[in-house]
C-alpha cells in the first residue's frame, strides 16, 4: 500500500544540484534533540515526482539492483554535491521549505551519516 505523502516545513541548509535533468534539494532532520543530521530528505523540485529519484538510480546500475543500495546511491549524490564546490550546486545556509514526502526508506545501516532517507517534492518559500 503507497505511504500517504507526509506535509512537512523547515528551515535548515539546503543544497540544490541538477541532477541527470532533476533539480534536487538535500538538507537533514533529527531524530532526537541531539542534532545529528541523521534523517536525510533528498527531494525534487518543478514537476518532477520524488519517484523520479528512485527511477534514475535504478537506471545507473548495469545489474539488478536492490533499494538498499538505491538509497546509497541517491545519498551518494546528495553528500558529493555539498561537499564539491561548483558553480551548478547552491548551498543555502538558512533555507525555509516546505515538502511532501511519498517515501521513508531505512538504511540497513548507517551511511553517509543517515539511518532514513526521505524522499519527494521540495519547495523554496520566500
Amino acid at each position: 500500500m503507497p505511504q500517504q505523502p507526509d506535509q512537512i516545513k523547515g528551515r535548515t541548509r539546503v543544497t540544490l544540484f541538477p541532477l541527470e535533468g532533476l533539480t534536487v534539494a538535500y538538507t537533514t532532520q533529527s531524530s532526537d534533540p541531539r542534532g545529528l543530521g541523521d534523517i536525510a530528505i533528498i527531494a525534487v523540485t518543478g514537476a518532477a515526482r520524488g519517484d523520479d529519484l528512485w527511477s534514475l538510480a535504478r537506471s545507473m546500475w548495469s545489474r539488478v539492483s536492490n533499494s538498499q543500495e538505491q538509497a546509497r546511491w541517491i545519498l551518494t549524490q546528495a553528500a558529493r554535491a555539498r561537499m564539491v564546490r561548483c558553480d551548478a550546486y547552491t548551498d543555502l545556509p538558512d533555507a525555509e521549505w516546505s515538502a511532501e514526502l511519498d517515501r521513508t526508506f531505512h538504511l540497513d545501516g548507517l551511511f553517509a551519516n543517515h539511518e532514513t532517507l526521505r524522499t519527494g517534492r521540495f519547495e523554496l518559500l520566500a
